[in-house]
């Protein structure tokens, strides 16, 4: 997965994250659910983050970007921002 393919990702799941903002805003779903995908979205934007951010110090460090993996959900999760 190149950097273009990550960040043509994160938009994907930005505009998915808006769009289920404004369905439950027009109260298309409910927020329970609402709630559930955002959550699952999160999970996604951040590995996506930590993919890039790995593959970005990679490159940095004279190394090869590619490989970079990504990195389960519940690792990234546990990281202190």
């Amino acid at each position: 997965m190149t950097e273009r393919d990550i960040l043509d990702q994160i938009r994907t799941l930005v505009d998915r994250e808006h769009e289920l903002r404004t369905h439950n805003v027009a109260g298309e779903i409910d927020s329970a659910e609402e709630q559930t995908q955002l959550r699952s979205l999160e999970e996604a934007l951040d590995q996506c983050w930590d993919l890039l951010r790995q593959r970005r110090a990679r490159r940095g460090a004279g190394e090869n970007p590619e490989d970079a993996q990504a990195r389960p959900a519940q690792q990234v999760e546990g990281y202190l921002q």
